[in-house]
């Protein structure tokens, strides 16, 4: 059991009102030199452009600096390659950033994780279909094709 749920339950037997300290303050800007996102602050974000009903900057660039950590785990023989997939996972969290649901998870780290990495994905797909075409063929008669 968590500490914090532990927590809960101890002040609910005592008959006293929890209060989670761990959630960021709304009023506090967010630190655009830190050494990455949290959770708090992305799903913070999150809830705040969806009271916008657009993605605020700072959402932007949490999720460009999960995309860009992202792909360091990949390899790319080209580093425009790189640069393509980083776009197509931006892409992919800016087009489906609206179906995070924080009622149904507070996890929205996870959820942009799990979105960017289809978008890698999706990338990667689109840049190979670029590069190798599906077969060769090769016509050696009219109605005859060899690969």
């Amino acid at each position: 059991m968590s500490t914090k749920l532990q927590a809960k339950k101890r002040a609910e037997a005592k008959g006293e009102i929890f209060v989670d300290t761990t959630l960021p303050d709304p009023k506090k800007k967010y630190n655009v030199n830190s050494h990455y996102v949290k959770n708090a602050d992305l799903r913070a974000e999150l809830i705040k452009s969806r009271e916008q009903g657009e993605l605020t900057e700072t959402a932007v660039y949490m999720i460009m600096q999960i995309a860009e950590k992202l792909s360091v785990r990949l390899k790319y023989t080209d580093e425009q390659d790189r640069e393509d997939c980083i776009a197509y996972a931006v892409m992919d969290c800016i087009r489906y950033w609206r179906d995070y649901d924080p009622e149904k998870s507070e996890n929205a780290f996870a959820y942009m994780t799990s979105v960017c990495t289809n978008g890698f994905a999706k990338g990667w797909r689109a840049l190979g279909k670029l590069k190798c075409p599906d077969s060769l063929k090769i016509p050696i008669s009219e109605a005859i094709y060899s690969l």
